[in-house]
């Protein structure tokens, strides 16, 4: 009995080593295992950063090279704006020489309206003083026709002295003003410098031609303030 005991407890024995051995061993692996992490976490690291590298080169590919519909389409836009801006810089542009070319003629035609004020400032006091050469006019026009004037011993110098004050009166006003007298007799008719008073027909002539000065006329430089009062003799009509 005793034996048979000691029998069975080497057979526990035996078993319970071998089981301990088979429970071990697992431990023993995981135990290697922890002593060497880089033989699994390596393998694994490199794995992930050649996934990632992968995917960068597929972004930056199809980064690089854009849908060519899209480019077509902002090429299509660049010109159109290009187009539009080119437009807009035309119009600005002749807006710009139109209001050039008129600020130019404004400021011509204020030039020469100042040059005027001041050319013909005294056309007014001029226009006054040419009935007063009108009289000195007439007055030598009668004392020419007056035969008792003629006779009188004084009257000669009398009439030369009127004459020459009306002499010297429309040269100092054409020389110092610019006023000048014109005579029409004998010249054609201009209706911009003649006012016709009276008319004849006259079959020797073909145009209108002024025959006398009932008034003369004048000027101030080159601009026609008062126009000559005359007669005009007109061509007949002919058949």
């Amino acid at each position: 009995m005793q034996h048979t005991d000691s029998k069975n407890d080497g057979e526990m024995e035996e078993t319970a080593r071998k089981e301990g051995a088979t429970i071990d061993s697992p431990t023993d692996d995981a135990q290697i295992g922890a002593q060497n992490p880089s033989e699994n976490g390596d393998s694994d690291d490199e794995t992930l950063v050649e996934w990632i590298e992968s995917a960068e080169n597929a972004v930056n590919e199809e980064g690089d090279q854009p849908d060519e519909a899209d480019f077509d389409d902002s090429t299509a836009a660049l010109e159109a704006k290009t187009a539009e801006l080119a437009e807009q810089l035309a119009e600005s542009r002749d807006q710009l020489l139109r209001k050039a070319a008129e600020f130019e003629n404004f400021r011509k035609r204020m030039n020469q309206e100042k040059q005027n004020a001041i050319e013909y400032a005294n056309q007014s006091l001029l226009l006054d003083i040419i009935p007063v050469i009108d009289d000195f006019e007439r007055a030598i026009q009668s004392a020419e026709a007056s035969q008792e004037l003629a006779e009188l011993p004084t009257g000669k110098a009398m009439l030369d002295g009127i004459t020459m004050i009306e002499k010297r009166l429309v040269s100092q006003l054409e020389a110092k003003w610019g006023l000048k007298r014109f005579n029409s007799a004998g010249e054609l008719f201009d209706p911009n410098i003649h006012e016709a008073m009276m008319m004849e027909k006259s079959g020797e002539i073909e145009e209108p031609v002024v025959v006398e000065d009932f008034v003369k006329g004048y000027m101030l430089k080159d601009r026609v303030i008062r126009a000559a009062k005359v007669k005009v003799l007109m061509p007949e009509e002919r058949d």
